[in-house]
């Protein structure tokens, strides 16, 4: 019969070291990292889309819903095939920040959208170049109203990072596993690993809240 107890707190701190090293070094980097790849290059295809010919749009929108439309792990496991030689957390890294990128650049779209009519017709009016009226008067405005929604995809980035076990990066799930495997005890190291992912991103999301609600509140 087996005297093992459900909770071991030997095991409990044994593990938790690891968990965390793995947290910080791979699954909070990819969050980080690949998040400002998403921002930078969601913003990117927003504008060109908007600005770009008829078919150089239509184009970028069809590549994007392809992206959204196909699951991130199908898109790792391609890509590190197709790159053998390439490391697996850059790969990691790159998919997870272009993935992202097409809802983001959703968000941006409507963002610009809702900027009104008559900004753009005074930036024409007062003689602004196309590029300042992007940078000074429009993309401002629609980022006062997407920032919410661009922090909820980067929670959701976050909670994805274990997809990455697909591509035999070691975030903190896979830690979890292995020791569990090595130890044959998987209680602690799961339980804690659903622990630092929920005092990870539940903080977050209530600070995404409250800025809605400010920015809601002075717009």
């Amino acid at each position: 019969m087996n005297s093992r107890p459900l909770w071991d707190w030997d095991a409990a701190w044994e593990v938790l070291p690891l968990l965390l090293e793995a947290f910080i070094t791979v699954t909070l980097y990819v969050t980080v990292v690949s998040s400002f790849i998403a921002a930078v290059l969601g913003l990117v295809l927003a504008i060109a889309r908007r600005s770009s010919p008829r078919p150089i749009s239509a184009l970028i929108g069809l590549v994007s819903n392809v992206i959204r439309m196909t699951p991130i792990v199908v898109q790792l496991l391609f890509a590190y095939y197709i790159f053998l030689d390439a490391e697996p957390l850059l790969i990691g890294v790159i998919i997870f920040g272009i993935h992202y990128a097409t809802y983001m650049s959703e968000v941006y779209r409507a963002g610009i959208d809702a900027v009104p009519a008559g900004q753009w017709e005074a930036a024409t009016a007062l003689s602004m170049s196309r590029r300042r009226t992007w940078g000074a008067v429009i993309v401002p405005q629609a980022l006062r109203a997407t920032v919410p929604a661009l922090g909820n995809y980067v929670i959701s980035m976050f909670k994805d990072t274990p997809f990455l076990i697909a591509i035999t990066v070691t975030e903190v799930v896979r830690a979890a596993q292995t020791y569990g495997g090595n130890h044959f005890t998987y209680i602690e190291a799961i339980t804690l690993t659903g622990l630092i992912f929920l005092l990870s991103s539940y903080p977050t999301s209530l600070l995404i809240g409250r800025l809605e609600k400010r920015l809601a509140y002075t717009n």
